[in-house]
């Protein structure tokens, strides 16, 4: 068995952490975080189920070795100091020369998240900084640098490498901040409708084209009492 931090250290604040695949959602759009994290909303549709379907292997906990890169599943992650939890769909542990008090145990200190996506080979901003973040998660657990992570897009069973460069991380840091600053104010944005807006799961608790401005607002309650 691999050797991973599975107890988590007393945390730096009495907060709770907050869920990492929340910065996804934001980087998407701040009121479906915010309908999320503020008011508990939950809602499936088409490409929550195909998500879902695309993760089946990898949210299996366990580990397996090919060719002498160990791969871990579902590996629960944690940072104390930027306030987040989650899980790593897949982190692939390889050997180093570079040891530490944390890798010592195991002898692994090249750690590569990956993150299973369901749509084609595509870069977006929102997935490259919720990989990022489960990078800096990573660092902070086992004391190693994680230089870059992988996305794999289920629909074209293509891999795409993510490079933790500065600007990646200070955006994922930016978005952090931005998270928490959301959630202890426990407003929801107004809402600016989109084209992806009706892909989003959460579209018909949103409802943007009539939220979106105070007057629709008012026409919908009016019309609650035509007849």
């Amino acid at each position: 068995m691999v050797p991973v931090p599975n107890t988590r250290p007393e945390a730096a604040n009495a907060h709770e952490p907050l869920p990492l695949s929340l910065l996804n959602d934001l980087l998407y759009c701040p009121r479906r975080a915010a309908l999320k994290a503020v008011e508990g909303w939950r809602e499936a549709n088409e490409h929550t189920v195909r998500g879902d379907i695309a993760h089946e292997h990898a949210d299996l906990p366990g580990y397996e070795v090919t060719k002498g890169v160990t791969v871990l599943r579902a590996l629960p992650v944690w940072s104390d100091r930027l306030g987040l939890s989650g899980k790593c769909d897949v982190v692939e542990a390889a050997k180093s020369e570079i040891q530490t008090e944390l890798t010592a145990a195991s002898g692994y200190g090249i750690l590569v998240p990956v993150e299973y996506k369901k749509g084609k080979r595509r870069a977006f901003a929102n997935d490259d900084a919720q990989l990022c973040a489960q990078g800096l998660c990573l660092e902070e657990m086992f004391g190693v640098a994680v230089k870059r992570g992988a996305v794999f897009h289920a629909a074209s069973k293509r891999r795409r490498e993510v490079e933790f460069t500065a600007a990646l991380r200070k955006l994922t840091e930016d978005a952090v901040a931005e998270l928490h600053r959301l959630v202890a104010i426990g407003s929801v944005p107004a809402a600016v409708f989109k084209s992806a807006c009706e892909e989003c799961s959460l579209y018909q608790i949103c409802l943007p084209q009539v939220t979106g401005a105070p007057g629709n607002v008012g026409r919908a309650n009016r019309s609650l009492f035509e007849v």
